[in-house]
């Protein structure tokens, strides 16, 4: 629920608390979360030590947002009503962090009240590390189940791998992302306050009912990522580190015309080309979108067609995507045909997750020398990947909802 007023609580209220990835998630970390009245901020502390002080920080970002307000919604009992959403919204970098290390915190009030329950995160270490894979569960409270299938799913990747350290979603997580409070619904759910959540701007993400205002302006302010993507983009599209791993996420919606997409391909050759010429060079670059690199129903090309050149041009060795709720995936491509892995790019994209919204697949009639993978239940589709890796390679594995392991591919370290 988001406030009518900003000045009739008594107490200071936040909501929609999430935690987001930093530029460097070694030793930074981002935290997103709407507030009441102005004032609030993080307390923070290493979450295994209870002798290691409590140690504050400010928002560095602390202003009105109206980006909702005024949307027509559903409540989760199916009555029609207008968002009335008006709040301060906020974000932090947390710096100076441990590699490798829990951490815990609190958002106070201006007082130092605990105004929010705990939550956690793991910034990274060197070693191996892995993550949970998800997309287009299409959060919509008037059907709870969508939700609840996906949350049961991350939990079987939770029990396959118990040392996941965040999770990456590819887009779609809200069925409406112009209503505030399917945000709200959304990150109360226990997982979105243990795990950090590195994710994309998806089409429903993008949209308010009826599409009558569609910005990606409600992934932005729903979030909190670094600031660091091109011009207009920033706050969506962005780039991070999480180990030897650097992570590009690219926003579609930007990228229906040609223009909009040659623009987001020179971004991307100029943050690939930095990163790979200065100290600490990324051992793999994963770049994700929302948009399917294959129509998986038959096989045909999507987004490939757009991005194959430039990924073989730049040697990007992961590209990840959802949308098309059928998951499928390639060995390593280069110039359009499969290599031994020590080149090219792994092509992958997410199935739905949401029970509910699947489609079911067709005769492969193009493309059955690349894909090598396709799965889904049709309607009632839920699966999710778990992503290992290390110096040697990156191992992703597809789960179905009962945890068996359903597909697997390696990504080999050329670096």
């Amino acid at each position: 629920m988001a406030w009518a007023s900003l000045t009739m609580w008594a107490q200071t209220r936040v909501e929609s608390i999430i935690t987001c990835p930093a530029e460097n998630n070694s030793t930074q970390m981002n935290v997103s979360w709407a507030a009441s009245d102005k004032g609030t901020w993080v307390k923070y502390k290493v979450s295994t030590n209870k002798r290691v002080a409590e140690q504050k920080a400010k928002p560095d970002y602390e202003q009105m947002c109206t980006t909702f307000d005024g949307n027509s919604s559903k409540r989760a009992n199916g009555e029609n009503f207008t968002e009335d959403a008006k709040f301060i919204k906020c974000g932090v970098t947390l710096k100076h962090l441990k590699p490798g290390t829990e951490y815990l915190y609190w958002i106070c009030d201006a007082s130092g009240n605990n105004v929010s329950e705990p939550h956690h995160f793991k910034t990274c270490d060197k070693g191996e590390w892995s993550c949970c894979v998800i997309s287009d569960f299409h959060n919509y409270p008037p059907l709870g189940k969508r939700q609840i299938a996906a949350m049961n799913m991350l939990a079987q990747v939770e029990k396959y791998d118990p040392s996941i350290d965040w999770v990456l979603h590819l887009g779609d997580v809200c069925a409406w992302g112009g209503s505030w409070s399917f945000w709200v619904d959304l990150y109360k759910h226990p997982y979105f306050s243990k795990y950090m959540w590195a994710g994309l701007n998806g089409n429903h993400d993008n949209m308010s009912r009826n599409y009558d205002r569609c910005t990606s302006d409600y992934f932005r302010d729903a979030n909190y990522v670094p600031r660091n993507g091109y011009k207009g983009q920033e706050g969506v599209c962005y780039h991070f580190r999480y180990g030897d791993v650097m992570f590009v996420m690219l926003n579609n919606e930007e990228m229906r015309k040609d223009e909009g997409f040659n623009v987001a391909a020179q971004w991307l050759r100029k943050v690939v080309t930095e990163a790979r010429k200065g100290k600490n060079a990324p051992r793999y670059i994963v770049v994700c979108e929302h948009y399917q690199w294959f129509y998986a129903t038959n096989g045909k090309f999507s987004q490939y067609s757009r991005w194959a050149p430039i990924f073989d041009e730049l040697g990007i060795d992961l590209a990840l995507s959802g949308n098309n709720h059928i998951y499928a995936r390639t060995n390593a491509l280069k110039d359009g045909k499969e290599t031994d892995g020590m080149s090219g790019t792994v092509y992958v994209q997410t199935s739905s997750s949401d029970d509910e919204r699947g489609q079911a697949t067709e005769a492969l009639v193009a493309n059955r020398d690349l894909i090598k993978y396709r799965f889904s239940e049709g309607p009632k589709t839920v699966s999710a990947i778990d992503m290992k890796v290390d110096k040697h390679h990156i191992v992703l594995t597809l789960l179905n909802r009962n945890g068996t392991v359903l597909d697997t591919v390696e990504v080999k370290a050329k670096h």
